[in-house]
């Protein structure tokens, strides 16, 4: 699948995640889906939108023997989905980096898309990359340890938050 597109679809299934939640109500989906704006809520929506997409990929595409050559299809996209959030706070925080605050909630926006979409693109270079690239046994199992370990944080701290943000002040805990 062409990177530009598929990093376009990888924006349509984290703003899935970020806004079911939000149209629905339905406290089924809380653990997948964002419940609020905070940082770790937008990780989660990243993740789950990645793990989203390479489903749909693999039902789309490799069902149908079209990547069928691909001998890392599962272990590359697992790598890309325990990444892609923390890629996608490295893209979006160059902003605040630079610039400092910013005041217009229309340019924030922008922004926060733009970080998405080119989040996405980082990601899925990665993928491509990776899924040439033959795993060993000990490599496929820290993937799997970390795609295990992602999933229940992100499940966790939706319930339970850590007791230090990410990002406190440490002079305010």
């Amino acid at each position: 699948m062409n990177i530009y597109w598929k990093a376009l679809l990888f924006l349509l299934c984290v703003s899935f995640f970020h806004f079911g939640y939000d149209v629905t109500g339905w406290d089924f989906l809380k653990p997948f889906f964002g419940i609020n704006e905070s940082i770790f809520q937008h990780l989660k929506m990243a993740f789950w939108g990645y793990l989203l997409l390479s489903i749909l990929e693999y039902f789309l595409l490799f069902k149908k023997e079209l990547y069928r050559e691909i001998k890392n299809f599962w272990y590359s996209r697992i790598l890309s989905a325990i990444i892609v959030p923390w890629i996608v706070v490295l893209v979006w925080y160059l902003l605040p980096a630079i610039y400092g605050r910013v005041e217009s909630l229309t340019f924030e926006l922008f922004w926060a898309l733009l970080a998405t979409y080119l989040s996405g693109i980082l990601a899925i270079q990665i993928e491509k990359e990776t899924e040439k690239t033959p795993f060993s046994t000990n490599t496929k199992a820290i993937l799997l340890i970390l795609l295990v370990i992602s999933a229940f944080m992100f499940v966790t701290f939706t319930y339970k938050l850590p007791w230090i943000d990410l990002f406190a002040n440490p002079e305010t805990l």
